[in-house]
């Protein structure tokens, strides 16, 4: 443990940190797995309900810098094109 009293303090805000980054990213695991199920549903309102969900969580993630927002804009982009492949294979 660190004996400076600013690195005791820096220490206990990255717990914090990392404790809040994984909720937030357990929430996207969350929403993706929900639309692939939603996706295997074959249920059109239920995928578009799943993406609408997921889409919001991404975007909250990238807005409190728990991801890159070109890493949410690329989840974003890979959900659309599944949306838009299984659709088609129809």
């Amino acid at each position: 443990m660190p004996q400076i009293k600013s690195a005791i303090k820096r220490v206990k805000i990255n717990e914090k940190k990392r404790a809040n980054n994984r909720v937030i990213k357990s929430g996207i695991k969350v929403s993706l797995k929900s639309f692939e199920h939603a996706i295997v549903s074959k249920d059109e309102e239920a995928v578009a309900q799943a993406y609408k969900k997921a889409a919001s969580t991404i975007d909250k993630a990238a807005i409190k810098g728990t991801i890159h927002k070109n890493t949410a804009n690329r989840k974003k982009s890979r959900l659309a094109l599944r949306i838009n492949r299984e659709s088609s294979a129809n």
